[in-house]
């Protein structure tokens, strides 16, 4: 499958929801790696819960979470290798690549607002506190 096939138009409505509340992803996320993880961000209260498909990954070694300047960045490198036998001869099929994305926090986050847990190939991120105060507040029009 290619690079392209996979940005159909619902991961970028997710990408747009996450620019929408978290603020524009580095262009690293949509140009630099070779693989790119299925990605969804969901609401659960104040906390934003970041969850990333990662089937097969050695998270202990091959993956890491980052808060890096504001942002929180999450990297590392997926290998998969197959192989087949099939009238006598081996098919091996390699898959790999590194990825990162990266996502704008609001300025209140810090580190220990951030817990990560990997389970059944989901690496799931909950950042606490995150829609704290995102709410829409209407400022009274002063009409003389």
């Amino acid at each position: 499958m290619s690079t392209l096939a996979l940005r159909t138009r619902p991961a970028w409505d997710i990408d747009r929801w996450v620019r929408d509340f978290f603020g524009p992803a580095t262009s690293e996320d949509w140009f630099g790696g070779a693989f790119t993880p299925a990605t969804e961000i969901v609401r659960d209260g104040d906390d934003a819960v970041v969850r990333v498909e990662l089937p097969g990954v050695d998270v202990e070694k091959d993956v890491n979470v980052d808060l890096d300047r504001g942002y929180l960045v999450i990297h590392g490198e997926r290998r998969d290798e197959r192989a087949e036998d099939k009238d006598g001869r081996t098919l091996r099929e390699m898959r790999y690549g590194s990825f990162r994305r990266s996502f704008k926090l609001p300025a209140h986050v810090t580190e220990d607002a951030i817990s990560a847990s990997y389970d059944k190939g989901v690496l799931s991120v909950r950042v606490a506190g995150a829609h704290r105060g995102a709410e829409t507040k209407r400022i009274a029009i002063d009409n003389k």
